[in-house]
């Protein structure tokens, strides 16, 4: 039996990890759920591994807020592989800091590689805090080139959307934050898709990430195709929740 590994170094953590059908869609692919929750869920591991855990940090006061992600897909991981995700602070940018992020084969080879960019926030006020505000560790850059693409700001056009129905924030959606987690959004997203484009080879996922759900609330779902690409936006009310850019294709195109 395989016994699984983790490590870290001054700049970089990672963790082998074995998909299973659970973290799998019926073709036996890992859903773009699962590595939304692997790439949110390394970031935590990493601060844990040098004693930033969520507990010291809100005790301080200052506590990371995920705000956008993008992947690229080189190769879509199955059921029963292992992989290893290593991840990488990168740098400061505007008032986000940022990550970068591989998931890699047995061989070696990304078969998927992402950004992220998280914001500081005080738990207290909701406040929003400078990056500078963070002095518990210096902010390293990635010191490898990543092949992925930049975090983007995602827009929907005014004409042309789909009304894709309500979506109830469900018990099971919710974390430990008590708000839906980041990677349950890639189970909504593909829940209201086109059923042509749910099985269909994902090259590029996008999301931004605007206002916590939480239970009781409903979210309204819009979206708006394109010949290769889907968009869709997530309303709370009036106020926008979430925004997701699919763009399906052959790796590599």
């Amino acid at each position: 039996m395989k016994a699984f590994r983790q490590w870290l170094t001054e700049d970089c953590y990672a963790r082998e990890v074995e998909l299973s059908f659970a973290d799998c869609d019926k073709d036996k692919y890992a859903r773009p759920a699962k590595l939304l929750s692997l790439v949110a869920g390394a970031a935590g591991f990493d601060y844990d591994a040098r004693g930033l855990t969520y507990e010291i940090l809100h005790e301080i006061g200052q506590v990371f807020l995920l705000s956008r992600v993008a992947l690229r897909i080189h190769r879509r991981p199955v059921n029963r592989e292992v992989i290893t995700i290593s991840t990488w602070e990168d740098g400061i940018r505007g008032a986000h800091l940022r990550r970068a992020y591989e998931l890699t084969d047995e061989s070696g080879a990304a078969a998927v590689s992402a950004r992220s960019e998280w914001i500081l926030i005080d738990p207290a006020e909701r406040k929003i805090l400078r990056p500078s505000d963070f002095k518990r560790k210096a902010v390293h850059v990635c010191p490898k080139a990543i092949d992925s693409p930049e975090c983007r700001k995602i827009f929907l056009p005014k004409d042309g959307l789909e009304e894709l129905g309500p979506r109830p924030v469900r018990w099971s959606d919710l974390d430990g934050n008590g708000h839906v987690h980041s990677g349950n959004y890639g189970d909504i997203v593909w829940d209201a898709l086109p059923s042509d484009l749910q099985s269909a080879p994902l090259r590029e996922l996008y999301v931004n990430y605007s206002k916590e759900a939480v239970l009781g609330e409903t979210i309204g779902l819009f979206g708006f195709r394109e010949e290769s690409a889907y968009t869709m936006e997530g309303r709370l009310g009036e106020t926008l929740c979430f925004s997701c850019r699919c763009e399906f294709g052959p790796a590599g195109q």
